[in-house]
C-alpha cells in the first residue's frame, strides 16, 4: 500500500459555491490562499472567469477558457463590465460584479469557483551564482545563458543566493538599494562557512570561505533593489520586488516567472515569447502531464499539451488541442515539438505559445498519488460504462474526447460541491469549460465518484462513445483529514 504525502487535499484544491448579490462579496470557505481560481455562474449563460496571483488580481487580468478574448478584454468590452476577481484572501478570495450584469457576483445567480494553491505567499528558493566573463565579469544564475539579467522576486519569499563557487572568490554578492553602492539590509542574512556574519565581515572574510550564502527574507513593500559586488562595479542587475507572486526560473533557454506548488505538481508560468523555440523553466521537479498555455492578448487559441496526447508512454509533443474548442487531438508540431524534462517545457515558434514580443501564461499540472491523476479512458458506449482508476476519491474531474470519430465534442466538468442535493451518486451537473452555457444537468446517470476512481453510467459520444479515447484530469477529496491517507501509487 501507498500512501499520498498531501496532508489535506482542502489545503491545496478547494471547491467554493456562492449566491452572487450584485455588489462586492468575500468567499472564505478555504484553507489556503489561492493562486489561480477559475469560477463560472451555473445557471445562467454568463462566461467563465479564470485569474491567477502570477498576473495579479483585479478588473484587467482575466482571462476565460471560452472563447478568444484576452485580458480585460470580452467581446468589445471591458471585462471590469462583467466583474472581476479583486483580490486573493488568507482564506479565499474577493469577488465584484460589474456595471453590466454577467459573469462575476451577479445578483441572483449562483456560481461555482474552482481555487488552487501554486508556490503560496511565502515561497523559498535558491539561486546558484557564479562569475562569468561577458564583456566583463558578470553574475549568472543558474547557469543561465545571458548575465547580469534583472531578477524578479516575491515579497514574503526567501531567497538564498549560494555564492560559494570558486569564480566568485574575489567578487562579494550583495545586494543595495542602487546599482554598485548602499546596502541592503531588511530581512538579509550573511553566513561564511555555515556561521552568520555582519556585512563587513561578509565582504572581508568572503575570499577565504568555503561555502557563503546571501538569504534573503523580501519584505512588503520592498523598494526596488540591485544585486552588485562590493569590490567592482558593472557586474550585477536590478531586482524587480513584486506584490504579485512569482518568482524568476532559469531551468530553460527563457526566463520564466514560476509560482510552483512541489507538492502537489501545479505550477504558474509566465513567460516571455521570442517567435524562435524556446525552453521554459516550469518549476515543478517533475515532468509535467498536462498544461494549459494562453497568449494573454487572446489573439490566439489556448493551447492544450497532454502527455499521453502521444498514446500511453508517449511524450505528446507532435499533438495539442485547444480549451476553448471542440476539436479533437490536432497534429501540429509548431506549437510543441520536444517533450518537457523535470525543468522545462519547450515551445515552438507557433504564435499561440511563442508570439514574439508576446507575453504568454502557462497553468502547468502533474501527476502526484493521492491527489492528482491525468490520463486517457477508453469508451465502451453503454451503460455499464469504463472504470477509470485513480488511487483517489475524486473530488473534479474534467474530460474531453481526444480521439475517434465522434471526439469532436465539449469539454466537461463534474465536481463533488454541485451534484445531487443529497450527495450521492451518480454525477449529472455538467459544465463546458469552452463554452459560456448554463449547467447541462442530465437526465441520465453520467458518472460515479468512487473511492479510488470514476466509473461511467450511462452512453454518450461526449464521454462514453464506443472505442473512442478521452483524456482526463482529476482531483482528488480528503478522507480522513491527515496524512498516511491510503493512495494506491499507479
Amino acid at each position: 500500500m501507498a500512501y499520498t504525502t498531501i496532508d489535506k487535499h482542502s489545503s491545496h484544491f478547494e471547491i467554493s459555491q456562492w449566491a452572487g448579490d450584485g455588489g462586492t462579496q468575500n468567499i472564505t470557505n478555504h484553507n489556503f490562499q489561492p493562486d489561480r481560481i477559475l469560477l463560472k455562474s451555473r445557471a445562467t449563460g454568463d462566461g467563465w472567469s479564470l485569474q491567477d496571483s502570477v498576473r495579479g488580481f483585479g478588473s484587467t487580468t482575466k482571462l476565460s477558457p471560452y472563447d478568444g478574448s484576452g485580458e480585460n478584454d470580452s467581446g468589445g468590452g471591458s471585462y471590469s463590465n462583467y466583474g472581476y476577481l479583486s483580490q486573493a484572501l488568507a482564506n479565499g478570495f474577493t469577488t465584484v460584479a460589474g456595471s453590466t450584469p454577467g459573469q462575476n457576483n451577479k445578483s441572483g445567480n449562483n456560481y461555482v469557483g474552482y481555487s488552487q494553491l501554486a508556490g503560496g505567499t511565502a515561497p523559498t528558493q535558491t539561486y546558484t551564482v557564479k562569475v562569468v566573463s561577458d564583456s566583463g565579469n558578470k553574475y549568472r544564475f543558474d547557469d543561465f545563458g545571458t548575465s547580469a539579467v534583472t531578477l524578479d522576486l516575491q515579497e514574503g519569499g526567501t531567497y538564498t543566493f549560494d555564492v560559494s563557487d570558486s569564480s566568485m572568490n574575489s567578487h562579494p554578492f550583495v545586494i543595495g538599494t542602487a546599482a554598485n553602492g548602499t546596502e541592503y539590509s531588511t530581512g538579509v542574512t550573511y553566513k561564511l562557512d555555515g556561521v552568520t556574519k555582519t556585512y563587513s565581515q561578509y565582504t572581508s572574510g568572503f575570499s577565504a570561505a568555503t561555502s557563503r550564502q546571501l538569504i534573503i527574507t523580501l519584505a512588503a513593500s520592498a523598494p526596488a533593489l540591485y544585486y552588485w559586488c562590493s569590490a567592482h562595479s558593472g557586474m550585477g542587475g536590478a531586482i524587480n520586488t513584486n506584490s504579485t507572486t512569482g518568482s524568476s526560473d532559469f531551468g530553460g533557454t527563457g526566463q520564466s516567472l514560476v509560482n510552483a506548488n512541489t507538492t502537489t505538481g501545479c505550477s504558474i508560468v509566465k513567460y516571455s515569447g521570442t517567435g524562435s523555440a524556446q525552453s521554459i523553466g516550469h518549476g515543478l521537479g517533475v515532468v509535467p502531464n498536462m498544461m494549459w498555455i494562453r497568449r494573454t492578448d487572446g489573439t490566439e487559441d489556448w493551447a492544450v499539451y497532454f502527455k499521453e496526447h502521444g498514446g500511453a508512454g508517449g511524450s505528446g509533443v507532435n499533438y495539442y488541442q485547444a480549451l476553448n474548442t471542440t476539436e479533437k487531438r490536432s497534429s501540429n508540431t509548431n506549437r510543441f515539438s520536444v517533450a518537457p524534462t523535470s525543468s522545462a517545457f519547450t515551445v515552438n515558434t507557433h504564435s499561440a505559445v511563442n508570439h514574439s514580443g508576446g507575453t504568454h501564461i502557462a497553468y502547468c499540472f502533474a501527476n502526484k498519488p493521492g491527489f492528482s491523476k491525468m490520463g486517457v479512458y477508453t469508451g465502451n458506449g453503454n451503460s455499464d460504462g469504463p472504470f477509470t482508476y485513480t488511487g483517489f476519491k475524486p473530488s473534479f474531474v474534467m474530460y474531453k474526447g481526444m480521439e475517434g470519430s465522434n471526439a469532436v465534442d465539449n469539454w466537461e466538468i463534474q465536481d463533488n460541491a454541485r451534484f445531487n442535493t443529497d450527495k450521492r451518486n451518480p454525477q449529472n451537473e455538467t459544465l463546458y469549460p469552452n463554452l459560456n452555457n448554463a449547467e447541462g444537468v442530465d437526465t441520465t446517470d453520467r458518472m460515479d465518484f468512487l473511492s479510488n476512481g470514476f466509473k461511467m453510467r450511462t452512453n454518450g459520444s461526449d464521454y462514453n462513445g464506443s472505442g473512442q479515447q478521452y483524456i482526463y484530469m482529476a482531483f482528488g477529496q480528503t478522507i480522513v483529514g491527515s496524512n498516511n491517507v491510503p493512495a494506491t501509487a499507479y
